[in-house]
């Protein structure tokens, strides 16, 4: 729901690969916006991230899957030199330097940024000089950068799912909650916190009829409590803002999902978003269409039907003849 963090830490035996393919894929994002080559240096760095001995060679890269030829060339230049001349020429860049850091805000992404470095910004103090350039996500973005930043602990997020839980609760027993992410696949940290809510009496018909005010409900009791500090932005189904866990501030996403299409969410925001393009491509070549609302089958003529009955993710992988993962299973 926010902005993806590298698939990497010290602990892997290849994290020096993983960081400069993620400083490239975040350069084809940011800057050139090449999607293509993005998901390309994302799959490597993933690829590379699962292994738990070293990579010696680019040869013996290049049999792994995702790492074609020029990736396994930058590799053995990595080995060789310890550097990257692709990267060196990035990080001498003026306007590429810029970009990168000014997208380290949360609402500021490529085309922002590339507006503020033409106005002369080209820096986080820059920044600071110029509120005035900003709209309210970006100004709250600025002013919790720090905080948004550092990785939230496990236990911290396990906190805010239960407040949230015993909130919900006590107003409707029957409100189901799920957080995602990375902290659904297991991990010790996380960036920011994605929470899915869901009623019965919520469903995708009733969503197209009546205005809903569910999620309002919810987002004023979760203020009452003092868990949500600042909203970035409230709609019918999908909050964006900011809660206080200990002493810092924290990146929250709340979105209200039609019970119906609960759990082709929980899928598509678990993630990894590889793994998420794997379930889709593989969908595909089943017969079937599969997004974060619905899993849906193709015609003979190409469009797809009604939307299957999903009442778990396991019927999800059951229809597409897909064996299961379990959410820890899809780091990818």
């Amino acid at each position: 729901m926010s902005k993806r963090k590298a698939p990497s830490d010290d602990s892997d035996p290849n994290h020096d690969f993983c960081e400069f393919l993620t400083e490239l894929a975040d350069y084809e994002k940011n800057v050139v916006r090449n999607i293509h080559k993005y998901n390309a240096y994302r799959k490597a760095a993933s690829t590379l991230a699962k292994l738990t001995y070293r990579i010696k060679s680019g040869q013996e890269a290049r049999k792994l899957d995702g790492i074609g030829d020029k990736i396994s060339k930058k590799i053995d230049e990595f080995l060789e030199t310890g550097k990257l001349r692709k990267l060196e020429n990035i990080r001498s860049d003026d306007s590429s330097t810029a970009i990168k850091e000014l997208t380290r805000v949360s609402g500021i992404g490529p085309a922002k940024a590339k507006e503020l470095y033409d106005l002369g910004i080209t820096n986080i103090n820059h920044l600071s000089n110029n509120v005035d350039k900003l709209n309210h996500h970006q100004k709250l973005g600025l002013k919790y950068l720090d905080d948004f930043e550092t990785k939230i602990p496990r236990s911290e997020i396990k906190n805010v799912e239960e407040i949230i839980n015993s909130t919900l609760s006590s107003i409707d027993s029957e409100f189901k909650v799920t957080i995602c992410g990375s902290y659904r696949r297991g991990k010790d940290f996380s960036g920011d916190i994605d929470v899915l809510i869901t009623h019965p009496a919520f469903t995708s018909n009733e969503s197209k009829k009546l205005k809903n005010n569910k999620l309002h409900m919810v987002v004023d009791v979760l203020k009452k409590n003092n868990l949500i500090t600042e909203t970035i932005s409230l709609g019918e189904t999908k909050f964006m803002g900011v809660c206080k866990v200990g002493t810092l501030s924290r990146r929250l996403d709340i979105r209200l999902n039609p019970y119906d299409q609960f759990y082709c969410s929980v899928l598509y925001f678990t993630g990894s978003d590889i793994f998420n393009k794997e379930m889709r491509d593989h969908a595909l070549s089943k017969g079937f269409t599969l997004n974060e609302y619905t899993l849906r089958p193709i015609g003979s003529t190409g469009v797809p039907g009604e939307p299957v009955e999903v009442q778990s993710e396991e019927d999800i992988f059951e229809y597409l003849d897909y064996p299961y993962k379990k959410p820890e299973d899809r780091n990818m």
